[in-house]
């Protein structure tokens, strides 16, 4: 495998710290694998609900799925087509446990509106931002008010690389622990592993990133 220096790292790592909101802690996964991984992390699975956007791409459905979890879908605003806080309460039953909006089209759904529906039935919120890095909302970052943020570098994305990649960044120390670990064939040391997966970005996918991010305007 091709190793790049590790200068090559560090510019895309000061680019998603600054485009994916105020998360001190930064992973480098793939984009689909993000969003399951932080769902595994906060303990979300079998048995539970998670609400999402029915106006998105499947993985953030399959996701869902993936961590054992059920999807339950609500519409979107007809605005702006980010997800309609105003129908979230009503789809929320005992076995909900999260909530993943989608900002879309370079927008934010609205995580004020959003936070205090999670925080008043004590649900926990990852943000899928695929497709608006770079995005602020009113008076709040991505990521600001989430357990998670989450973002794809595939290539058809706001910045894209030539594979399959992604990010995860989070203010939660658990959750970069966590996630970190279960990327990495369920290890934080050498030849010590328990479950997880291979789901690392590599240096290839890294560089080609950061040099596609001197075209975005944070």
């Amino acid at each position: 495998m091709i190793r790049l220096r590790p200068e090559f790292r560090a510019p895309l790592r000061r680019l998603l710290h600054q485009a994916l909101g105020e998360g001190d802690h930064l992973v480098q996964l793939d984009g689909t694998d993000a969003i399951w991984l932080a769902l595994m992390a906060l303990g979300i699975g079998p048995g539970d609900e998670v609400i999402t956007h029915a106006n998105t791409f499947f993985a953030t459905a399959e996701a869902i799925w993936i961590a054992g979890a059920t999807a339950v879908f609500v519409d979107c605003d007809p605005k702006t087509k980010c997800i309609d806080p105003d129908k979230i309460e009503a789809a929320i039953t005992p076995k909900t446990k999260a909530i993943i909006p989608v900002h879309l089209y370079g927008q934010c759904a609205d995580m004020t509106a959003i936070k205090k529906i999670a925080d008043k039935h004590n649900l926990k919120l990852i943000e899928d931002n695929a497709q608006a890095i770079g995005a602020s909302g009113a008076g709040f970052k991505i990521g600001q008010l989430s357990n998670a943020a989450t973002t794809s570098f595939i290539i058809q994305k706001n910045l894209g690389t030539f594979g399959d990649s992604g990010a995860l960044v989070t203010n939660d120390e658990k959750i970069d622990a966590t996630v970190r670990k279960l990327r990495n064939h369920g290890s934080n040391a050498r030849n010590i592993h328990s479950f997880g997966f291979n789901s690392r970005l590599d240096d290839i996918h890294a560089g080609f990133s950061a040099r596609s991010s001197s075209t975005l305007t944070i």
